[in-house]
């Protein structure tokens, strides 16, 4: 869509249609939702003033990318978003050469400006990398790492900070209370107070304009002290929803040919007046009603998450040493429950997933029990810190692993496919995980009794039920669920013990099924005494082939001079794209009827 030769009265009407349509279409097919609505006009003063198809356009996270999509020939297309081979739900380059990067995690957006911004240099071009990057990325340390570079060099980039006092969960941190809560202060308000008093009292009465306006120059330049410390110039607060200020303020920061932060204050959910505001529920929805935005609810059963923190708020009660953070996710994880219940032992740490990591195993350190929840994608971002801070000291910390394997519309940026692969090398580490809730239930009694580190994983939504019996957990003990009559063998892990037995309940043979239960370690003694029994062996896990459950297998087996045959139905080497889960699962050939001919 072609704007540049719009007026402002006709770029209003251009961010109507499109709050119009972003309402129309995630009402009916779900997604992100008050993030996109909020940044309306900022993405049209963006498109305005800058080409998007030659300036480095980068947004952070990306969640808030649909105005973008909009403006650069996908308005029909829109109606795919986040569907099964239809549009992402963030920005990707295959779809379009307006979107610069792949983006899903937070707090990348500067340093790919940083290294756009370096490149443009080296090739003599005349672009200018753009950022928009909303308050809550700012509480990540990648950020500061990067404005500390481009302070230093001075290259022409422009960083619109997006300030809606609301990430995806209430800000947290000295950062954002910076930029929010700055001229809230003791310190100013005690000024302005004395300044007020003096003037009433001492001076003429014209001179409050004069004050008034002193004022409003003190929160112009006030919140952008630091970045003015970092060497880089800065700009507002300005009206986020104000197209003709947009414009106008981006125009002066392309000029300016340095890096520059525009800070704009926006609302989030903003043109549908329910969502308007600090409402966590509306940053990605489901289904709902345009009327009176209620949720078009489908009856589900209990999901694991919600199950986990139940049962962690349970043994957080018996043992006062339980402790437990998360990194800006506390309802995606459940861990809000325990924080309302117990605020002093447990922690919402922003998007700061390697301090959640470090500073729970100092905890772990003085006696206390942390259970470190975060989403498997997001745990990727301590890695590190998992090795050199946990593991290498024998920490007896728990990782929750949540939204472990395939998670449905989010797509390849949050899948969680990669941490048995990622941590199952790592000395000292103990993986393991449940089959249904009641062994999540006893896998949490383990982990809290266990004097190593441990890692816990779990799926989105609801476990597939197993009628078997729960027993608690031994260390390195699988669990013969069901003996057969066949050569073959199930090795279930996790959650995907539920589809080795949908599996074995379609095929027409009596086939054996192991509840693997522990990757690291392995139960080598019942792994020996089954290959002696059953020779053709199928491994069921929701996660990645290479360094995942078969691999472990596959290891053992060689070492032990064990010869079976062994296929693995774990994941490819590829990444997995976006789409309803069991619409992802069918097309990788994974539901229990397709996996039955698999095994014939």
């Amino acid at each position: 869509m072609d704007i540049k030769n719009k007026s402002l009265e006709e770029l209003e009407v251009v961010s109507q249609d499109i709050r119009d349509r972003i309402i129309d279409v995630v009402s009916r097919k779900g997604g992100h939702f008050s993030s996109t609505l909020g940044a309306v006009e900022l993405t049209v003063g963006m498109h305005y003033v800058f080409n998007p198809f030659q300036d480095p356009i980068i947004f952070d996270v990306s969640h808030q990318c649909y105005p973008h999509k909009l403006l650069t020939g996908r308005w029909d297309e829109f109606e795919t978003i986040r569907q099964f081979g239809g549009l992402s739900g963030f920005t990707k380059p295959n779809e379009s050469d307006a979107d610069y990067f792949v983006a899903g995690h937070s707090s990348t957006s500067i340093s790919l400006a940083v290294g756009a911004a370096k490149s443009i240099k080296l090739k003599g071009e005349d672009r200018i990398p753009v950022v928009m990057i909303g308050d809550g990325s700012m509480t990540a340390g990648m950020v500061y790492e990067a404005l500390n570079e481009l302070g230093d060099l001075k290259l022409p980039v422009v960083i619109i900070l997006n300030d809606n006092e609301m990430s995806i969960a209430k800000p947290i941190g000295a950062i954002s209370k910076h930029l929010s809560k700055l001229l809230a202060g003791k310190t100013y308000q005690g000024f302005k107070g004395r300044v007020d008093s003096f003037i009433k009292k001492n001076m003429p009465e014209g001179t409050t304009y004069i004050a008034k306006r002193m004022e409003e120059a003190m929160k112009l330049i006030t919140p952008g002290i630091l970045f003015e410390e970092m060497g880089i110039d800065y700009i507002g607060p300005i009206d986020g929803h104000n197209i003709e200020e947009v414009i106008d303020t981006l125009q002066i920061a392309k000029e300016m040919n340095k890096p520059v932060i525009v800070h704009a204050r926006t609302v989030k959910g903003k043109g549908y007046k329910i969502a308007e505001g600090q409402h966590e529920h509306w940053h990605g929805v489901g289904p709902f009603n345009v009327e009176d935005g209620a949720f078009v609810k489908k009856a589900a059963p209990k999901a694991a998450t919600a199950v986990f923190a139940d049962a962690l708020t349970q043994l957080a009660c018996k043992h006062e040493n339980v402790v437990g953070v998360t990194a800006a996710m506390p309802s995606g994880t459940g861990i809000n429950k325990l924080m309302d219940k117990f605020p002093d032992r447990f922690w919402d740490v922003a998007i700061a997933e390697q301090h959640a990591v470090t500073s729970m195993a100092a905890m772990a350190k003085e006696g206390f029990k942390p259970f470190i929840t975060i989403y498997s994608t997001f745990l990727q971002r301590g890695f590190d810190q998992i090795i050199h801070d946990v593991c290498l000291m024998d920490l007896p910390v728990v990782f929750a692993i949540d939204r472990a394997g395939i998670v449905g519309n989010d797509g390849e940026t949050h899948q969680g496919t990669f941490d048995i692969s990622y941590l199952r090398f790592i000395p000292n580490m103990v993986l393991f995980a449940p089959r249904d809730n009641r062994t999540l239930e006893l896998g949490l009694d383990f982990a809290y009794s266990l004097d190593k580190p441990c890692a816990i994983r779990y799926p989105r939504g609801a476990y597939t039920p197993v009628s078997y019996e729960s027993t608690p957990f031994e260390l390195g003990k699988s669990e013969l669920l069901k003996e057969g009559s066949t050569n073959k063998l199930f090795i279930g892990y996790g959650a995907s013990v539920g589809r080795a037995c949908e599996t074995e309940k379609l095929h027409d043979e009596d086939i054996a099924v192991l509840d693997l239960r522990f990757v690291k370690p392995l139960d080598t003694q019942t792994l020996t005494a089954l290959a002696s029994k059953y020779d053709d062996w199928y491994v069921f896990s929701d996660s990645q082939k290479q360094g995942g459950v078969g691999s472990a297998i596959l290891e053992f087996l060689n070492d032990s001079k064990i010869c079976v045959s062994l296929t693995t139905f774990e994941y490819e080497d590829d990444f997995i794209d976006h789409g309803d889960t069991k619409v992802v699962e069918e097309s990788l050939g994974l539901l229990p009827e397709q996996l039955v001919k698999r095994v014939k």
